[in-house]
C-alpha cells in the first residue's frame, strides 16, 4: 500500500492528494449526473464487480467513493484483490459536499449529492 501518510480514507485527506489518485465513483448513472468530484472516473459498482477496469490505471492509487461509503467499500475490496493500490472514502459524498468541498456536473455547474 501507499507509503503516504495522508488518510486517503478522509474527506480532507482525499482533498490534500487529489491531484495524485485516481477517483473511481461507483454510484449509478443517475447519481454521477447529478454531481462528481471534478475528474473523476464513473465505473458502477456492478461493472467494478464484473471486473471491467480496463479504464483504470492499475499503477495509481485508487480512492473510491459513493453516496455514504458502503458500495465503495465493496469496491475497493474488488479492486485490491485485483492489485490495485485502493482506498475506501468513508463517509462519501455526503461528508465531502457536508464539509463544503465541490461537487460539478457534466455541464460544469454545481452538483448535489443523490
Amino acid at each position: 500500500m501507499s507509503d503516504v501518510t495522508t488518510d486517503l480514507t478522509t474527506s480532507s485527506g482525499l482533498a490534500e492528494r487529489l491531484a495524485d489518485v485516481q477517483v473511481v465513483d461507483c454510484r449509478e448513472p443517475y447519481e454521477w449526473q447529478a454531481g462528481r468530484i471534478e475528474g473523476s472516473i464513473h465505473i458502477p459498482l456492478n461493472t467494478i464487480l464484473a471486473g471491467a477496469t480496463d479504464q483504470l490505471d492499475a499503477e495509481k492509487t485508487t480512492v473510491v467513493v459513493c453516496r455514504s461509503g458502503n458500495r465503495s467499500e465493496l469496491a475497493t475490496l474488488m479492486l485490491r484483490a485485483r492489485g490495485f493500490d485502493a482506498y475506501n472514502l468513508e463517509h462519501g459524498l455526503e461528508e465531502w459536499a457536508d464539509q463544503g468541498r465541490p461537487l460539478t456536473t457534466p455541464d460544469g455547474a454545481a452538483g448535489h449529492v443523490a
